[in-house]
């Protein structure tokens, strides 16, 4: 069955409202945005524990907000820098599209094919109990994997692409887990940034 329709994709989901947006950024925008993302910002390579067991992330990442407000997950404590130019373009032209607000973004590096993010939803207390996640994708195409939690047929794969937006919304961080999973292919850096709205608790 196909999940979608051609150029914005709404995904026909149980417990979950999907959009993804394949051309969201011109090539000549993702290309420069790519570039001064990877060189300007100060990338992080924090340790995680998963099952007990400590390790470096195989990512490297960064966190931009508009106020002081940290943000945690896996036991990572990160806090934010001051959203950068290119940062606050991307973000207001999301905010634009879509008509909703942001004053968070966490940036990862996925360096190569070794670099992946394990099965999770953004279900952090800071962010509320239905929220908005814009994802935006920049450089080396990676594979989008996502599954419920209780419908075990209900598991799919997206392939991000280079300038697109990928908008999770509704319950799906309640109801849905995803991943970027490892290739052993021989492939390019990738830089992915996921806006979300931090409220105080």
């Amino acid at each position: 069955m196909d999940l979608f329709s051609q150029e914005k994709q709404h995904f026909n989901l149980p417990n979950a409202e999907l959009v993804y947006i394949p051309n969201f950024f011109s090539v000549s925008e993702a290309d420069s945005y790519f570039k001064a993302i990877e060189t300007d910002t100060n990338w992080q390579h924090d340790d995680i524990t998963v099952f007990g067991k400590t390790y470096k992330q195989p990512r490297l990442t960064a966190l931009f907000g508009d106020s002081n407000q940290p943000y945690g997950y896996s036991n990572i404590v990160m806090h934010p820098e001051p959203f950068t130019k290119p940062i606050q373009h991307i973000k207001a032209k999301i905010e634009d599209a879509i008509k909703h607000s942001f004053n968070t973004v966490l940036v990862n590096l996925y360096r190569n094919g070794n670099d992946s993010n394990g099965w999770h939803a953004d279900n952090e207390k800071e962010l509320g109990e239905h929220p908005v996640i814009a994802s935006v994708s920049f450089g080396e195409l990676r594979a989008f994997h996502f599954k419920h939690r209780t419908i075990k047929e209900q598991r799919h794969k997206l392939i991000l692409e280079h300038g697109s937006l990928l908008i999770m919304e509704g319950e799906m961080q309640k109801h849905w887990l995803h991943q970027i999973t490892k290739t052993k292919k021989d492939i390019n850096p990738r830089i992915n940034l996921t806006f979300r709205k931090l409220i105080t608790l």
